[in-house]
């Protein structure tokens, strides 16, 4: 019996399956981070804030936008996330450069404090004259009044020390630096509206102390700014 070799079945070509550019591409390309997802920097932040202050200044936002801006300047957690809210402002193409430094005297020129004292009497300490670094204000059954709204400060940090019993301080400072204070009241009132200047060089203001059975307060006025910041501190430090 002849016995013939039968020929295998021809075997089809199997389809080949497509493969996606990500299995192809390199691991690090799979997983970089895009420049928009990077954490945001105090420096990113600050320059963000930095584009809103002149936009508010130039009238290009106003006062409640501005807030709501900052806000969410300071709630973001990515580049990505500060660009769009400076996207329709012209200063977004000019604030790539950090901010020149403000020129305080140096950190360790400290003077004496100035201390303003109203026992059954008032004491006022307002219009143009140059910040003390620390001011000690004591108020027994008395009124002392400090604006700081026309003051020039020549350090950027500036401590005042209020105590009032069965008395009154009043603390008043421009709504463009920053604003804080510790302290407590007795059978009395400690208050103080903390503020944080948008410019990251502007003068802070700290209020410590306490009243017994008597008034602490510290806010900013309304409408007042230090207007030209850089430029008022350059031209009366040193003179």
């Amino acid at each position: 019996m002849d016995l013939e070799k039968k020929p295998e079945p021809e075997q089809q070509p199997q389809p080949q399956r497509q493969v996606s550019p990500a299995e192809t591409a390199p691991a690090e390309t799979v997983f970089a981070d895009p420049q928009g997802s990077l954490r945001a920097s105090d420096a990113d932040r600050d320059r963000i804030a930095d584009i809103l202050r002149d936009a508010l200044a130039e009238g290009r936002i106003d006062a409640e936008e501005h807030s709501d801006r900052i806000d969410a300047v300071y709630r973001a957690k990515t580049v990505g996330e500060l660009e769009p809210i400076v996207r329709d402002l012209p200063g977004a193409r000019r604030h790539q450069e950090p901010a020149p430094e403000y020129g305080y005297a140096p950190d360790g020129a400290d003077g004496p404090p100035e201390n303003l004292v109203a026992i059954f009497s008032s004491n006022t300490r307002k219009g143009r004259w140059r910040v003390s670094r620390r001011t000690n204000a004591f108020a027994l059954f008395g009124n002392i009044e400090i604006d700081l709204t026309e003051a020039i400060f020549a350090q950027r940090l500036t401590t005042i020390n209020a105590t009032s019993i069965f008395g009154n301080v009043e603390v008043r400072v421009p709504e463009n630096i920053s604003l804080r204070g510790s302290g407590s009241g007795v059978f009395g009132n400690f208050e103080v509206v903390t503020l944080e200047g948008v410019d990251p060089q502007a003068p802070v203001v700290v209020i410590n102390g306490y009243s017994v059975f008597g008034n602490v307060e510290a806010r900013p006025k309304r409408g007042k700014w230090i207007t030209d910041l850089q430029d008022r501190l350059r031209k009366h430090l040193g003179h």
